[in-house]
């Protein structure tokens, strides 16, 4: 989608909200996605894009909190993160879509935001209220983008511990100008012991000495759920 229509789309969609856990898989399934079927016009949502096929596989769509947030969410049923649903041959890359989803928070706040300042997370399951799938894309706040800055060196192409605004994180350092191949869900499953489903998860935007990429952090304890790591207001940028 284009700059002008993402913003007449942020203007002027509206969302029937079911109620309870089910709202963000009923909203994409019975409104975006048959709108967008039958016009191409994918309200409320933001927008619907393919993964690599021509049938639609994520949902953006802005949420109903306002502000510099966004939800990228499977167009089909995926209950949670769940290694058997995110880690499936063939199983879409949800973090690198999320990542270019990024451009609605330049349409939100009418300013260029840079990407160092792009955090994208997943709440811990005992902080879910939804049963669908979704990952938020806000900026960073103030503290954990100062603290990702001053570890930038210290982030390895291997998991290691770091210490990131007063909280311990294992962290692993990408790089890439997009994540392309390197999927998130996966390089946790592979390389942190324990439920997926249990841990905070944020990818951050980074530039690094050697090129652009991304920091994944992940904890189960000690620190908030990822959606608190994250400002709607992207106060970080100038």
């Amino acid at each position: 989608m284009t700059l002008p229509l993402l913003a007449a789309a942020l203007i002027a969609w509206s969302v029937r909200c079911p109620a309870g856990g089910d709202e963000l898989r009923t909203i994409v399934q019975e409104q975006c996605l048959p709108n967008w079927q039958s016009s191409r016009n994918p309200a409320p949502c933001v927008s619907i894009d393919a993964d690599t096929g021509p049938e639609p596989a994520f949902a953006l769509l802005h949420d109903r909190k306002g502000g510099a947030h966004f939800l990228l969410i499977p167009t089909r049923t995926v209950r949670g993160i769940d290694a058997h649903e995110v880690l499936a041959p063939g199983a879409p890359n949800y973090f690198a879509a999320a990542w270019r989803g990024r451009a609605a928070l330049q349409v939100s706040t009418g300013r260029g935001i840079p990407r160092t300042a792009v955090g994208m997370a997943i709440n811990p399951r005992r902080s879910r209220s939804q049963e669908q799938l979704h990952i938020h894309i806000e900026c960073l706040r103030a503290g954990l983008y100062r603290g990702l800055q001053q570890a930038a060196d210290d982030l390895r192409d291997t998991w290691s511990s770091v210490r990131i605004d007063g909280a311990d994180y294992r962290a692993l350092r990408v790089l890439g100008a997009e994540l392309g191949t390197a999927n998130p869900f996966a390089l946790v499953a592979q390389g942190v012991p324990g439920e997926m489903n249990d841990y905070t998860l944020l990818v951050a935007g980074m530039q690094f000495r050697d090129g652009p990429g991304f920091a994944v952090l992940v904890q189960t304890d000690g620190v908030p759920a990822g959606e608190l790591l994250l400002d709607s207001s992207c106060a970080v940028t100038p």
